[in-house]
């Protein structure tokens, strides 16, 4: 089965795209390499073939500060919006378990140059528009 990306997080990663449009892409991703394959990780496609990660390069802009603020962002829009899971950014997690509060991360990639966000099942076939302020939205 061909792999395809969710569209809350095609939706998302428009919404980036749009907000940020002369950001660097270089750590953009969404599907899994190697590496991922051999864990568990939501860049993998499920037995459907939906994709429920992607990752947004941190230079959004020169400072490169902005990536915090959005990463932030999310998680307050995830206490609400179901189709977020959980979002990693420069060695923090944040996710439903512990009521979307940053905690430190603890695997592999600390996940420095980028932010990971990783998306329900909710969001397979919902690509409404995220309401976070650094998007276009107003929370």
């Amino acid at each position: 089965m061909k792999p395809w990306l969710s569209k809350s997080a095609v939706q998302f990663r428009e919404q980036v795209d749009d907000s940020f449009p002369e950001r660097l892409r270089k750590s953009d991703g969404w599907i899994g390499d190697a590496r991922h394959s051999a864990t568990r990780s939501d860049h993998n496609p499920d037995e459907s073939g939906i994709v429920r990660a992607i990752d947004i390069d941190s230079r959004l802009d020169s400072s490169q500060q902005l990536s915090i603020y959005l990463a932030d962002q999310i998680r307050v829009c995830a206490k609400t919006d179901k189709r977020i899971s959980y979002v990693i950014h420069n060695g923090f997690i944040a996710s439903r378990i512990m009521g979307f509060k940053w905690r430190r991360y603890r695997g592999i990639n600390p996940h420095k140059r980028h932010i990971h966000i990783s998306f329900t099942k909710a969001g397979d076939k919902d690509g409404r528009p995220f309401d976070i302020p650094l998007l276009g939205g107003k929370i």
